[in-house]
């Protein structure tokens, strides 16, 4: 879904698919074909954006055979569907039973992630559509906040200083631009915008490791050049209401620190106003699933505290400590659908989003051109809520784009055919 900012613009509004994951191509032809055209059909429109997650084996397959690639840009036309914008955070197992920890690797310290996502941004420069010529790519966070170290942020500023050498070629060659996004989420080594200002600052500075030396275990960092090139945050409002970070506040800290925002995923988290009463802690305990992480914050006088997963935090998972302190409001990492918050005593974040989107697009030019609806947790909702057919995923998803779509217009901007 495309739509005219007020400054002649155009901003992208997609939706996910790492909400129905497959590892293989011929099982993204077939999401393709059962799930993003019936969403398209629902909207009513003759063109919908997917942003498009290309597990290990299906974006290898695509970058091995050019006949493959060729075919899938073509059943994205024939369906009606564009992309923009690709979601590189996972690897691949994202469909498995239990995900959990999974998801962060391999992380910024490993060549198969530099290897990945160069794919990604090849792959995207030629899926983009002929009059687009700016693409964006989400990504890990550097990595899952233990066993980090100077060693692993020279590694990961190598890794990543070369990503942006080879996007810089891919653009000489192709024409597209394509940037990449760290994804800020609670627990990682980037968990919070005010840290992604930080990390990617302090990585622009981290000498690279010479050929044939260790590097130093602590770096004595050279003047700050400022930002990678091609490097930016992925702004999850989710993950940021998770944190209890104000969205002005986030949003001036990169601008002031001049890193850019290729991607926006508009989500809402889980919140819980009254931790302590039994009936809001016995509501949040049916959201404590076996598939995903869901850390939970909550913020205290001596400042924000959490766990690395629900369970944790109602002090129900086995071989832990006590819960987190419950006399103040509980924000878990849970993406729950925009349209359809919780019964009570639960509720969502979606105001944070609201504020979010209007500081990005709201103002006399956009911060971000691609908007992204990552709802992946619909089939890890409490039994009762989860839609049982692809049918009533479908109407899930579309109206969640139709809010989306709401909130846009409602700022000014004008959807376009």
């Amino acid at each position: 879904m495309r739509f005219r900012h007020p400054d002649g613009s155009t901003v992208h509004l997609a939706y996910c698919t790492n909400v129905h994951p497959a590892e293989t191509l011929d099982g993204v032809l077939a999401q393709l074909r059962d799930h993003c055209e019936p969403v398209r059909r629902r909207l009513g429109r003759d063109r919908l954006g997917i942003g498009l997650w290309l597990a290990r084996d299906a974006a290898r397959s695509l970058t091995t055979d050019p006949a493959s690639l060729r075919a899938l840009r073509a059943e994205l036309d024939r369906r009606g569907l564009e992309v923009v914008t690709l979601n590189g955070f996972p690897y691949e197992g994202f469909g498995a039973d239990e995900v959990k920890y999974r998801v962060y690797q391999p992380d910024w310290t490993r060549p198969e992630r530099l290897a990945h996502t160069t794919d990604l941004a090849r792959l995207l420069a030629a899926l983009l559509p002929e009059d687009v010529t700016e693409g964006s790519v989400s990504t890990l966070p550097l990595a899952w906040r233990t066993a980090f170290d100077a060693e692993g942020a020279a590694t990961a500023r190598t890794a990543l200083t070369t990503l942006s050498a080879r996007l810089d070629a891919l653009e000489e060659l192709t024409g597209r631009s394509i940037r990449i996004g760290l994804e800020p989420e609670p627990g990682c080594v980037v968990e919070t915008v005010a840290v992604a200002v930080t990390a990617l600052t302090a990585l622009a500075a981290v000498p690279s490791p010479r050929p044939g030396r260790s590097p130093s275990p602590s770096p004595s960092p050279e003047p700050s050049p400022g930002p990678i090139p091609r490097i930016g945050v992925c702004l999850d409002t989710c993950h940021l209401a998770t944190s209890f970070e104000d969205p002005r506040t986030a949003l001036d800290s990169l601008a002031a620190a001049g890193i850019p925002v290729p991607k926006a995923q508009l989500s809402a988290a889980l919140h819980a106003e009254h931790p302590h009463l039994p009936e809001v802690r016995a509501a949040l305990t049916a959201f404590a699933e076996p598939r995903f992480l869901h850390q939970t914050r909550t913020r205290t006088a001596a400042g924000l505290r959490g766990t690395d997963d629900l369970p944790e935090a109602l002090g129900t998972a086995a071989r832990t400590a006590p819960g987190l302190p419950d006399a103040t409001p509980w924000r878990a990492h849970f993406h729950v659908p925009l349209h359809a918050p919780p019964a009570p005593p639960l509720s969502s974040t979606l105001p944070v989003l609201r504020d979010a989107l209007a500081l990005l697009v709201g103002g006399p030019h956009p911060r971000t051109h691609h908007l992204e609806v990552e709802t992946y947790t619909w089939q890890a909702l409490p039994p009762e809520s989860r839609p049982r057919t692809r049918a009533r995923l479908a109407d899930g998803i579309a109206a969640e784009l139709t809010l989306a779509r709401e909130l846009l217009t409602d700022l000014g901007l004008k959807e376009l055919p």
